[in-house]
């Protein structure tokens, strides 16, 4: 996000990332390089996230309301600029602030960041800030297919795992420079614990005593698996596959309470039931089991038949949140921050925890991870009795047994209000917008812009996340891809009136714009992170929040009806999220050569969106943009 997002973000004045990542189009892994020394040098040799200047941010920030808000109220935040700019007034005060505890820091956003977008953030996780990423269909369609392809995905995240345990991890870079590894060093072994106004993240890779276990949940039963033989090697995946058998015969015969289904709740309500839930001593050792893990595997059970035709669609919904109460959504642990998910019908993917890291690291990940799988094992198995896996058992209390029946409740209307919309644009990929000169990134996201006008006769607030990995302890900023010129190039595109060489005009120029705001925001000199720092920094120094926060244009500016991601990868799959406002969509997508890949999101409830229109709406603007271009001599462009 593939994450993002500002759903209530609103108030505290915060775009969720979606963190999914953007341009990490750009994100080029050097395989042959290692690690220079070890981590700690290279994320020593990182330079720190930089605090723009106020003036700056603030022209920028005008320039960002202007397609999207009207005159007056653009000339309202105008004098609210004016008056938060004035020599030796608030914005100074606060700039010299933010700047002092940039030079006090490691990174003077991320802290706040994680606080501010994820743990503080009471909506549940599913949906609403966790992604989901839809492999390819694999080939098998049984139980022993199922399994075997589990055990194998096991073996080549723990083979992942020894690259980080050993700091050997490719460098990643962008643009030529090195890109922050920390996130790679977050994901495994960690999780989410829920709190009664704030949650919060344990990590216990960095233990004294690291996991060697995994959690597996099957038939909504928890096990621990360990993966490690007693000499400290990996298990193979054939002993792998004996595990898995054990795990899923012991528990095919009952059909116990789905105590997953608790992490599907709003952060308040699972707050509190967690609380009563770890009172019980049974209950509190098991749910440890399952935080301290490596990674959660999830073998589901069936999914509903659907057509080839939405076959994506609903392989989306099992990798986001499950299907609700009657399929696999009790079948999952969310708090944690990785769950691999392996159906019985080939259908596979992957659900993580936005608060430890954006999407590239995790698809950095599963790219290598479906890439062990599709080789043959070379590791000769050990003759060695393994243990048998250990089932964690929970004690269902009236009170927990209540709880569990309110997250089946409010899971299901939550499933049934999610319109997810997976689809293939086959007509094309990032080979027509290179070949006329264009970043692929920025054709889709104009592209996306037209779609949205086309429906609503309007633009709107638009976030596309952008990576500041080129900074130590990097996370995200917002590309903001309504600007002045995609407004212009939507609103002459389908007037009559305009010639065919002056819409190329207005599309290179909307492209170049974006671009540029792209190549502003991964270099730390975008507009909201640097509001938002001010904002917060107001909240620390206990000075009352100025009023250019309260406008009516900022709440306007953070309410992101389309909210964007891409997540490109070596394997064709994509990610996939909800809205993070009512009335707005979840786009994710990730170009290929010849296509790309979309998920697109909306809530059934509002009226107004509709994901299934905008992916058609998107199908024509691809088409009917590649068709201009096509039309216009090449001399002219």
């Amino acid at each position: 996000m593939w994450g993002i997002w500002s759903r209530t973000m609103v108030k505290v004045g915060v775009a969720k990332p979606c963190g999914l990542m953007k341009p990490c189009h750009l994100v080029k892994p050097v395989s042959a390089t290692r690690v220079s020394g070890r981590y700690l040098t290279h994320q020593k040799g990182l330079p720190t996230l930089p605090v723009p200047p106020l003036q700056q941010t603030c022209e920028r920030y005008i320039t960002a309301l202007e397609p999207i808000v009207d005159g007056d109220e653009l000339k309202h935040t105008k004098e609210l600029l004016e008056e938060f700019q004035k020599a030796g007034g608030v914005g100074e005060k606060l700039q010299r602030g933010l700047e002092k505890r940039a030079s006090n820091a490691s990174n003077w956003l991320s802290e706040w960041w994680v606080q501010v977008a994820y743990l503080t953030y009471r909506l549940p996780v599913v949906v609403h800030s966790s992604p989901g990423l839809v492999l390819p269909r694999m080939n098998f369609r049984d139980k022993q297919g199922q399994m075997r392809f589990a055990a194998k995905l096991i073996a080549g995240v723990l083979d992942f795992k020894t690259m980080i345990d050993n700091e050997t991890l490719p460098v990643e870079y962008l643009g030529g420079k090195p890109l922050c590894m920390n996130q790679y060093y977050e994901v495994l072994s960690s999780c989410r614990i829920p709190g009664l106004q704030k949650d919060s993240i344990v990590n216990h890779a960095k233990s004294p005593k690291p996991p060697r276990h995994i959690t597996v949940v099957h038939n909504f039963q928890f096990f621990m698996l360990d993966v490690y033989n007693s000499d400290g090697t990996p298990l193979t995946s054939d002993q792998l596959y004996i595990q898995l058998e054990r795990i899923c015969s012991s528990s095919l015969q009952s059909k116990p309470e789905p105590v997953g289904i608790l992490t599907t709740q709003h952060r308040d309500s699972w707050g509190k039931a967690y609380v009563n839930l770890i009172k019980d001593k049974t209950n509190k050792q098991s749910v440890s089991v399952i935080q301290r893990s490596i990674f959660t595997l999830c073998l589901d059970g069936a999914m509903p038949q659907v057509s080839d035709e939405t076959r994506r669609s609903s392989a989306a919904v099992q990798m986001l949140h499950g299907g609700g109460s009657q399929c696999n959504s009790g079948n999952r642990w969310f708090d944690k921050t990785l769950q691999f998910i392996v159906g019985v019908d080939g259908t596979c993917g992957a659900n993580y925890e936005h608060a430890p890291a954006e999407g590239p690291p995790i698809v950095a990940l599963i790219d290598h991870v479906v890439e062990y799988t599709s080789k043959p094992e070379m590791t000769r198995t050990p003759m060695v009795p393994l243990p048998i896996p250990k089932k964690l058992h929970f004690s269902i209390t009236p009170e927990i047994k209540k709880d569990i029946e309110e997250a089946k409740h409010n899971m299901n209307i939550l499933a049934d209000d999610l319109e997810m919309k997976v689809y293939v644009f086959g007509h094309f990929g990032k080979n027509v917008p290179k070949s006329h000169k264009m970043s692929p990134d920025a054709f889709i996201q104009v592209a996306l812009q037209l779609a949205y006008y086309r429906m609503y006769q309007r633009c709107c607030a638009t976030y596309e996340s952008a990576s500041l990995r080129m900074f130590r302890l990097g996370r995200t900023d917002t590309i903001r891809s309504a600007s002045n010129a995609s407004a212009a190039f939507v609103r002459a595109f389908d007037d009559p009136s305009k010639q065919n060489t002056e819409k190329v005009d207005l599309m290179v120029k909307a492209v170049t714009a974006h671009r540029s705001y792209t190549n502003m925001a991964i270099s730390g000199q975008a507009i909201d992170r640097h509001l938002l720092g001010l904002k917060l920094q107001a909240v620390e120094e206990k000075l009352a929040v100025p009023e250019l926060f309260k406008d009516p244009a900022y709440a306007k500016a953070l309410h992101y009806q389309l909210s964007t991601s891409q997540v490109p990868s070596k394997t064709d799959c994509v990610m996939c999220f909800g809205p993070v406002v009512p009335n707005g969509y979840g786009v994710c997508y990730n170009p290929m050569e010849d296509h790309i890949n979309f998920a697109m999101s909306s809530f059934n409830t509002c009226k107004e969106t509709n994901a299934a229109q905008l992916a058609q709406a998107m199908e024509d603007a691809l088409l009917d943009m590649r068709t201009v271009l096509e039309q216009t001599p090449r001399a002219k462009l």
